[in-house]
C-alpha cells in the first residue's frame, strides 16, 4: 500500500493538475468503486459534476481533493481518494487509450485532458465526507504526520512510550503518527539500531526521537526520488515510477549483507505481513 512519500507524490501531481478546475462530467463504474459511498456510484457521479476542485490535500497517507460550488466559496465537502494496494490518478488527454482497469472519470470544463481512476486490484475507490476545520470527518481520528506543521514531536514521544507493544506495531498505528506503513518503519528502525519487537514502552524518549527523525529522514528521502515502486502499480499522475527501491536498506533486502556490518539481513513474519531487520545491529529482545 502506497505510504507517506507515494501519496504526497500523487498530491503534488494533483494539486498541479486540478486545483481551482470545474467538473465538466463525471462517471463512476461499478459499486466497488464507490463502496464507501453508500448511495452508490450513480449518485457519486451527480453530485461530482459541476463542482470545482479547490485543492488536493493529504494526511499520512490519506488522499483527499476538496470540492466547492465555485472558487469563491469555501469548501465544505471532500472527495476522499483510496488507492489501497494498486490505485492510480492519472491525468490523460481525453482521447487516449483508456487503460484496462479504468474505474472512474472525471472530465473538466476548461481543458481536453481528464483525470482517471485506475486500480487493477480494486481494493481503492472514491467517498465523500464533510470537510470539518478543513479535514474529511471521517479522517478526523488519523493522526498528523511528521511532515505537518502542527506536528507535536514531544508530545507523539510520550505517547510512543506509554504504549507496551513492539514498536513497530506503534509506527504502524497511524492515531499515534500518520504516514508510515511498513516499507518505511524497517528503514527508520535499521536506521535506528532498533528490532521492531522491542516494547515501544521500554525505550527512552532521545531513543523514540531519534527514531522518529530517521522516519521522517528516510521519508523525505523517498519522496525526493519519487517514491518506492516495485512494480507498475505505484506510478504518479504521469504514470512514471519512484526509484527509491534501489535506495532501500532493510525493506526487501533479505539474505543481502547489511549495508552498516556486512551480516545477511533476516526476514520474519509480522502480523500478516514481514520485517526485514539486521541480527547483529537490531539485537532481538530475549523472550520475543
Amino acid at each position: 500500500m502506497p505510504e507517506l512519500p507515494e501519496v504526497e507524490v500523487v498530491r503534488r501531481g494533483l494539486a498541479a493538475h486540478v486545483t481551482g478546475r470545474v467538473v465538466a462530467t463525471a462517471e463512476v463504474r461499478g459499486h466497488r468503486v464507490a463502496r464507501r459511498h453508500e448511495p452508490g456510484p450513480e449518485d457519486l457521479a451527480d453530485r461530482l459534476a459541476g463542482r470545482t476542485l479547490t485543492g488536493a490535500h493529504r494526511r499520512g497517507k490519506y488522499l483527499w481533493l476538496s470540492l466547492g460550488e465555485d472558487r469563491l466559496i469555501e469548501p465544505d465537502e471532500a472527495l476522499i481518494v483510496h488507492l489501497g494496494m494498486s490505485g492510480q490518478m492519472l491525468v490523460s488527454e481525453r482521447t487516449a487509450p483508456e487503460p484496462k482497469h479504468t474505474h472512474a472519470r472525471l472530465t473538466f470544463t476548461d481543458a481536453t485532458d481528464e483525470l482517471r481512476f485506475v486500480d487493477q486490484r480494486t481494493f481503492g475507490g472514491f467517498a465523500l465526507a464533510e470537510l470539518v476545520g478543513g479535514v474529511p470527518s471521517s479522517l478526523a481520528h488519523i493522526a498528523l504526520d511528521p511532515f505537518d506543521p502542527d506536528y507535536d514531536r514531544a508530545a507523539v514521544i510520550a505517547d510512543v512510550r506509554r504504549r507496551r507493544s513492539g514498536i513497530k506495531r506503534v509506527l504502524l498505528n497511524q492515531t499515534v503518527v500518520s504516514g508510515i506503513g511498513n516499507i518505511y518503519a524497517d528503514e527508520a528502525l535499521w536506521r535506528s539500531g532498533v528490532h521492531g519487537e522491542r516494547l515501544a514502552s521500554s525505550l527512552t524518549g532521545p531513543a523514540v526521537g531519534r527514531l522518529l527523525d530517521h522516519a521522517k529522514e528516510v521519508m523525505a528521502q523517498a519522496l525526493e526520488q519519487g517514491g518506492t515502486s516495485f512494480d507498475e502499480l505505484y506510478v504518479n499522475v504521469n504514470g512514471a515510477s519512484g526509484y527509491f527501491d534501489r535506495s532501500l536498506s532493510a525493506y526487501g533486502q533479505e539474505g543481502r549483507p547489511c549495508p552498516r556490518c556486512g551480516t545477511p539481513m533476516r526476514r520474519e513474519q509480522f502480523m500478516n505481513r514481514s520485517s526485514t531487520s539486521c541480527p547483529q545491529c537490531q539485537v532481538r529482545p530475549r523472550g520475543v
